[in-house]
């Protein structure tokens, strides 16, 4: 009976160390843009096997939205109004195969620049950030190397490509899934618009269904394959839709 009970004890210790360093995990500080990550995330995206044509946008992108929805949801997440109405457009206007959420956009929206307001940026009333939102060269320090492919056009750089907006697309992935989602006759990936429909695209052409845990997990680690960037994306977007 005594060899009985301190087995049961040592498990009890076991499993409240186990617990401590899985709270440890899920509550540890996560980075913002610039920030090293516990792993090396691969570069954003990559070009498909071929490039595909921009889709149009309905028109009147961001007023897809219910008007007392997107109120009482920003209220209720902390998401700037603007923003999430572009997620939430962004999401009805994907093909319903496709399984993509309003709170999956705004998981990733909240990774990649805090829905636009990273280093002090904050979305315009016509969906632009503003100032504009320029990550890190992609230069193998913390990331993968991603020499130049627009020149300097798009992020500013002639060297190495930086991920752009509040998406955060680097260069050559919005030359293959460029949208003007906004409807002003401008594609730009500064723009909340236009930068949340690419995404929702370039997520709904991995094939996955994303109302599956499997195809959810497919369509982000195409995204980015870094677990801790799944992680966040899915802590993040769990909360909002809770």
């Amino acid at each position: 009976m005594q060899a009985r009970a301190l087995l049961w004890v040592a498990l009890g210790v076991s499993l409240l160390v186990l617990g401590v360093l899985v709270a440890f995990t899920l509550l540890a500080p996560r980075g913002l843009i610039g920030s090293p990550e516990a792993e090396k995330p691969v570069a954003r995206w990559g070009p498909p096997a071929e490039a595909p044509v921009a889709a149009a946008a309905p028109a009147g992108f961001a007023t897809l939205a219910d008007a007392d929805w997107l109120a009482t949801t920003a209220q209720q997440t902390g998401i700037p109004q603007r923003a999430l109405a572009a997620y939430a457009a962004a999401a009805m206007a994907s093909t319903p195969t496709c399984g993509l959420s309003w709170n999956t956009l705004a998981g990733i929206g909240w990774a990649e620049s805090r829905h636009g307001t990273h280093g002090g940026s904050s979305i315009q009333p016509d969906g632009t950030t503003f100032p504009p939102i320029i990550g890190i060269a992609l230069d193998g320090g913390s990331t993968d190397v991603v020499t130049d492919t627009d020149d300097g056009a798009i992020d500013g750089d002639p060297e190495h490509d930086r991920a752009v907006g509040p998406m955060q697309l680097i260069p050559q992935t919005w030359r293959n899934w460029h949208n003007d989602a906004g409807g002003d006759g401008v594609e730009d990936p500064q723009n909340i618009d236009d930068a949340v429909a690419s995404t929702a695209a370039y997520l709904c052409r991995s094939g996955a269904d994303m109302a599956t845990e499997d195809g959810w997990r497919t369509a982000i680690t195409t995204y980015n394959n870094a677990t801790t960037y799944i992680t966040k994306v899915a802590e993040a977007a769990t909360s909002y839709a809770e």
